[in-house]
């Protein structure tokens, strides 16, 4: 993997997370992430629209007049939601189920609809795949540690109930306690889960900065 292609993972993955840096993609991100599976389900999902949806308004952004731009970006959003919407009713219905009406609602994630107006407009095919990669990567990763943070302290379990993903007898996951806090399954425990990710996220690029300075500082008192 080249250089230029990890750069954009890690600018995908921490620098532009749709969720945890542009603060896009809230609803689907606080209501659907009680659980892993939860999150990992509707980040798989969101991914797989983002990077087609990329794909498809690169390849016909030249036929796209200005005018009419947002309303078409929506239309090819809308039946790449509702394929994957029947996808998930046919081959995952117990997950289905579980994430209820925030598959459909994927047509109004404002990171998909950013990333076909700012990105995938103006560059070339293989371009617009690899952003919609990294951008859906980034932000069903955040999907995945928020569910799975809720659900570990929320629950006292992890990984419960992967057979809505895989199939088979239901699986009780990892269950290291009989009770957990209780506050951080219900839609409080979403924001609370959301403002540590974004306080840890800047705690870590503070530190990075202040040891990137005194290095420099370092450096510049060797040099004189």
């Amino acid at each position: 993997m080249s250089v230029g292609i990890m750069e954009r993972f890690k600018s995908g993955l921490w620098h532009d997370n749709p969720g945890l840096v542009q603060l896009l993609g809230l609803c689907p991100l606080l209501a659907v992430t009680s659980t892993f599976v939860n999150g990992l389900g509707l980040g798989i999902a969101t991914l797989a629209v983002l990077m087609t949806s990329n794909a498809l308004v690169s390849a016909a952004r030249r036929w796209i007049e200005p005018e009419i731009r947002v309303p078409i970006y929506v239309l090819i959003i809308a039946s790449l939601v509702t394929c994957i919407e029947l996808l998930f009713k046919a081959w995952l219905p117990d997950l289905d189920r579980s994430l209820g009406i925030f598959i459909p609602l994927i047509v109004t994630n404002c990171a998909i609809v950013a990333r076909a107006e700012v990105f995938a407009s103006r560059n070339p095919v293989g371009t617009s795949i690899i952003d919609g990669l990294v951008m859906g990567s980034g932000f069903a990763l955040l999907l995945m540690a928020i569910g799975a943070f809720r659900e570990l302290f929320g629950q006292g379990s992890l990984f419960a109930r992967m057979d809505m993903l895989f199939g088979g007898e239901p699986v009780r996951g990892i269950v290291l306690a009989e009770s957990g806090w209780l506050l951080l399954v219900l839609p409080p425990g979403a924001f609370f889960s959301l403002a540590l990710a974004i306080a840890t996220k800047n705690a870590i690029d503070k530190h990075r900065e202040a040891s990137r300075n005194a290095i420099a500082r370092r450096a510049q008192t060797l040099n004189r």
